[in-house]
């Protein structure tokens, strides 16, 4: 880094760049020869770097508080803690994907949350990428379409996670799952009611499920054109729904839904194909919820 005499001749604009928009370590003394300097727009870059502690300082509260369920394990002595959630409930197309991720003991990125609240599709690549870097493992598993419709959506979720946490290549000693559990996991496990928003590895996995699914939907919008699958990713958008009942239906869309089954002629999905009210958890029920209503 240069001298403080060095970047104090620089011009306004360049520092701003610099302290501001790259966000570079703030050399001791710089703040306060700003707040000194008599130049246009000194005083102005001052506060904005005493605005950027103070979102450092929040976010990295808000990044401890994320990780209040691992530092409690962690101090009952688990070394590892997974981290699994699906993303691909809700979708008429398309496979349910789900994420399992070990982070490193007291991990934080900037930026890491629950992937539905990241609307920035760069952004959660880019926290995708890092997160797959940084991690002592992670895994992705799907459920296939065809297993979605013979086994229900719920369960099919449930499967995907299943896949996701035996493809870890590290045991976890622990898994948070969001809302739910895992079945047939002899490894001990919590279901956490919105863990995506309240877990740091949680959080990951929703983040690598929810990329990998985009990715996927992606390579389907080249297969299948004129669907908008790039765009909405096989949810049933209003975009979606009209070119489902203009062009038919796909082989990737779900024939257990109700949309799927009105645009081919057939009859609604027998209630037995879905799982009871009462083995649903309640978050679930509501993310489940326009996906099988007509």
């Amino acid at each position: 880094m240069s001298s403080l005499e060095d970047l104090l001749n620089k011009s306004i604009p360049e520092l701003s760049d610099l302290f501001v928009r790259r966000r570079r370590p703030v050399p001791k003394g710089l703040l306060e020869a700003l707040e000194v300097d008599r130049r246009q727009g000194a005083h102005q870059l001052a506060r904005r770097i005493r605005g950027r502690y103070r979102d450092n300082r929040a976010e990295g509260q808000r990044l401890h508080f994320l990780l209040r369920f691992e530092i409690e394990l962690w101090s009952q002595g688990y070394g590892f803690i997974a981290g699994v959630d699906e993303a691909g409930m809700a979708p008429l197309a398309g496979p349910v994907v789900a994420g399992a991720v070990i982070l490193p003991q007291n991990y934080k990125l900037r930026g890491l949350n629950d992937s539905k609240k990241i609307l920035d599709p760069e952004k959660r690549d880019e926290l995708a990428q890092q997160i797959k870097q940084d991690a002592v493992c992670w895994s992705v598993g799907v459920a296939e379409v065809e297993e979605i419709d013979k086994i229900n959506i719920y369960h099919a979720g449930l499967l995907a996670m299943q896949r996701a946490w035996q493809g870890l290549t590290v045991q976890p000693d622990f898994i948070l799952v969001d809302a739910r559990r895992i079945p047939n996991c002899q490894t001990p496990q919590r279901g956490i009611i919105r863990g995506d928003a309240l877990s740091a590895s949680i959080a990951a996995a929703s983040i690598i499920a929810k990329t990998t699914r985009d990715a996927h939907m992606l390579e389907m919008d080249q297969i299948y054109s004129g669907y908008g699958l790039a765009t909405h990713k096989g949810y049933p958008t209003p975009e979606h729904c009209r070119a489902l009942k203009d062009l038919g239906a796909l082989p990737i869309h779900r024939r257990s839904f109700a949309r799927v089954r009105q645009a081919l002629g057939l009859d609604p999905i027998q209630p037995e194909l879905f799982a009871t009210e009462a083995e649903i958890p309640q978050e679930v029920q509501q993310e489940m919820t326009m996906e099988t209503s007509a």
